[in-house]
């Protein structure tokens, strides 16, 4: 299984369009230092390549990864479907500019396909413009992608995008998938929204050979912190980093032999290189999925 990242920002990116935090100053004096927005992409044998969420960066996203790139004829693309994890516009917009008309399955649980059918009409605004196949996704049932590829979703909150004013019931509006390669054995996980940090989820972190967890905030109050906003992590269903029951000190205790952060908040200190709390999570053996980082299991 081969699994590349190709972005690690939360929603906004990072920079954020209107946002002069330190980190977004910073990123802007120097372009080289910013990332797309989270997403991953995972293929069985590198012919053909799945999404993990369809990000406003899509387009470049593509452009900047090689295996991405379509070929041999003119609209051939190797890249064959896309996961949704929830229904937020970070994850989604992405499907509008994947509109050119080859063929897609979109993945998805039952809330998210509701959603993209009438609240956010995605699936009507494109079905004159792409061939998608819409896939409903079940928790806890496994279904393959590829020949070697077989995948599990697992619910990880029950939020609902805030645009979804009268949500219908459903308790998977936001989930992780399980990735098992059948050939090799290996496993990853990739969870880029993490309320809490509860046995069921420890469970199938503790069992994967790579974990992508939610690392959008460094600390519980970060947006007051920074005068961006009110909302503390957790009210926005986001496990902070820090404290002793943050997510960093539950990462550090996995045997996984990848630990990755990824949906990282631009105003969250772990994206400067030079800052402490960067070389916190490094220490504990925990990387950022910044575009270009490669998982081979």
């Amino acid at each position: 299984m081969l699994l590349r990242c190709l972005g690690a920002a939360a929603g906004g990116g990072y920079p954020q369009w209107n946002c002069a935090c330190a980190g977004c100053r910073g990123a802007r004096d120097n372009p080289g230092t910013g990332s797309p927005h989270a997403s991953l992409a995972v293929s069985g044998d590198g012919a053909r390549w799945f999404l993990l969420n369809a990000t406003p960066d899509v387009h470049h996203q593509i452009a900047a990864t090689p295996c991405l790139h379509p070929g041999p004829g003119p609209r051939d693309t190797p890249v064959a479907g896309v996961l949704l994890t929830d229904a937020e516009f970070d994850h989604t917009i992405g499907l509008l500019i994947l509109r050119e008309g080859s063929p897609l399955t979109v993945y998805a649980t039952a809330p998210v396909l509701d959603t993209l059918a009438d609240v956010f009409p995605v699936r009507d605004l494109l079905s004159d413009y792409a061939d998608l196949s819409w896939r409903q996704v079940t928790t806890d049932v496994s279904f393959t992608l590829d020949q070697r590829l077989r995948v599990t979703a697992f619910a990880t909150g029950r939020k609902p995008p805030r645009y979804v004013r009268e949500p219908k019931p459903g308790h998977d509006w936001e989930i992780a998938y399980h990735l098992l390669d059948t050939v090799t054995g290996g496993t990853a996980v990739y969870a880029p929204t993490v309320p809490r940090w509860d046995d069921a989820f420890a469970a199938w972190a503790g069992a994967a050979d790579c974990v992508f967890v939610d690392g959008t905030f460094f600390t519980d109050d970060e947006m007051a912190r920074t005068g961006s906003g009110s909302r503390t992590a957790r009210d926005m269903g986001h496990l902070p980093i820090s404290g002793a029951h943050g997510s960093l000190n539950a990462l550090s205790r996995l045997p996984a032999a990848r630990k990755v952060f990824t949906h990282i908040n631009n105003t969250n200190p772990i994206l400067d290189p030079a800052s402490p709390e960067h070389a916190m999570v490094t220490a504990a053996g925990v990387e950022l999925g910044l575009a270009g980082l490669e998982v081979r299991l």
